[in-house]
C-alpha cells in the first residue's frame, strides 16, 4: 500500500514538468535543447549501465539480443515515421513531408507510458524487499518522472498535437506509475526478460533525443545557450542517475 501512495506522488511530479514545458511553450527550442541532452544522458548514464547489470550471467545469445532490441527500438520509430511521411506523400499531401506529425508524437508517448508504467513496478518491487529500498526507489523516480513529464510534452507540441490532446497523453503517463505499484499485488516482472524492454528502450531514446529532438532545437533558433541547455540537460541525467545509484 505504500508503493501505491508513494506513485501518487509521481503523478504529480510528471504533470509539474509537463505543465512546465506547455507553460513556456515560446521558449520550445530552448526546452528541446535541455530536453535532447536528458534523454541522451538517460540513455548513457542509467538505461546502458542496467542493461548490462541486468545481463550479468545470462548467457552470450541473450546479451546479443539485448544489443538486437537496441537496434529495433533506434530503427522501429524511425521506419514508423519515414513510411508514414512517405504514405501521406503518395496521397499529395507534400506539406507533412517533415519530421512532425501527431502520429510521432502519440506514439512517442505511449513509449513513455510503458516506461512509467515499469518504474512504477520497480517501485512496488523495491518495496517487496523493505520498506527503506522502496522509499530510496520511490524518491528516485520522482525525481526521474519530472523529466519524464518534460521530455513527453516536448515530444508533443514538438509533433502538433493540440493542447487538450497533449495534456491528455501526459495524464497517460503520469498515471502509468500508480498502476504499475498497483500491478506489484498480482503480478512480478520477469528479471530475465528486463535487459530486452531496456535495450529496446535505450534505442527508442537515443533516436528520439539525437535524431529528432537535438536537431529541431538547432534549427531555427541556434545559440552557445541552446548548446549549454544540451549540456546541463546531460549533465542533469548524471546528477540524478548519480543519486540513484
Amino acid at each position: 500500500m505504500n508503493a501505491i501512495l508513494l506513485s501518487f506522488a509521481t503523478f504529480f511530479s510528471t504533470c509539474f514538468g509537463g505543465l512546465f514545458a506547455l507553460r513556456f511553450r515560446s521558449k520550445l527550442h530552448l526546452i528541446m535543447g535541455f530536453t535532447a541532452g536528458v534523454l541522451i544522458g538517460v540513455v548513457c548514464f542509467d538505461l546502458l549501465p542496467a542493461m548490462f547489470e541486468a545481463m550479468e550471467g545470462l548467457s552470450h545469445g541473450m546479451r546479443v539480443s539485448a544489443f538486437a532490441m537496441l537496434v529495433v527500438g533506434f530503427l522501429f520509430f524511425y521506419i514508423l515515421e519515414k513510411l508514414f511521411l512517405l504514405l501521406q506523400a503518395r496521397q499529395g499531401r507534400q506539406d507533412v513531408m517533415t519530421h512532425h506529425h501527431p502520429v510521432i508524437g502519440v506514439a512517442s508517448a505511449l513509449a513513455f507510458a510503458g516506461h512509467s508504467f515499469l518504474e512504477g513496478i520497480e517501485i512496488g518491487a523495491g518495496f517487496q524487499v523493505s520498506p527503506t529500498l522502496g522509499l530510496l526507489v520511490a524518491f528516485a523516480v520522482i525525481l526521474h518522472d519530472v523529466g519524464d513529464g518534460l521530455n513527453t510534452m516536448t515530444l508533443l507540441l514538438l509533433n502538433k498535437l493540440t493542447r487538450p490532446q497533449a495534456f491528455r497523453l501526459l495524464l497517460l503517463v503520469a498515471v502509468a506509475p500508480i498502476l504499475g505499484a498497483a500491478s506489484t499485488l498480482l503480478i512480478k516482472i520477469p528479471e530475465g526478460q528486463m535487459p530486452l524492454y531496456l535495450g529496446f528502450l535505450a534505442g527508442f531514446l537515443l533516436y528520439i533525443g539525437a535524431s529528432h529532438v537535438l536537431p529541431e532545437a538547432h534549427q531555427e533558433k541556434s545559440s552557445i545557450f541552446t548548446l549549454v541547455l544540451t549540456v546541463l540537460g546531460a549533465a542533469f541525467a548524471y546528477v540524478v542517475t548519480t543519486l540513484i545509484g
